[in-house]
């Protein structure tokens, strides 16, 4: 099937995604629902970014120290939020990354597919659940 009728076919649902056949894993298909999945959670986040960059140039001025302390204490944690968010724009542009290099859905650590399932859950997985399992076993043995 070449790119042109793999672009013009409509995304398989979750469904398809996870009753397809293993031979089928990271199928071109697969990869452009991926693709889209990503691309409109970077969206929906550039979005929001946009957003809380608009409210936060707002210049409320009150002279009540208790409202100001809340205003403070709103603007400090969307900061946190956005802050946030833009360490998951970076894990997004990677994985959009690894869809173009040919890396995407394979585990960094065993080389083995992550799995659509969790994929579907974490688009930006670069660990399989074993991996991701053992490597957080080792972070908390060392207290990180």
């Amino acid at each position: 099937m070449n790119d042109t009728l793999i672009a013009q076919a409509p995304l398989p649902t979750e469904a398809e995604m996870l009753a397809a056949p293993s031979d089928q894993y990271m199928s071109a298909r697969q990869l452009a629902f991926f693709r889209a999945r990503l691309i409109a959670e970077r969206d929906a986040l550039l979005d929001s970014a946009h957003r809380t960059t608009l409210h936060l140039q707002e210049f409320e001025s009150t002279p009540d120290p208790s409202d100001r302390a809340s205003l403070e204490e709103d603007h400090t944690l969307e900061l946190r939020v956005r802050d946030r968010e833009r360490k998951m724009l970076h894990k997004i542009d990677e994985a959009l990354a690894r869809i173009d290099n040919g890396t995407y859905g394979w585990c960094e650590s065993s080389g083995e597919p992550i799995g659509i399932a969790r994929l579907l859950a974490r688009p930006t997985a670069t660990l399989s659940v074993e991996a991701q399992e053992i490597h957080e076993a080792r972070r908390r043995m060392r207290g990180g």
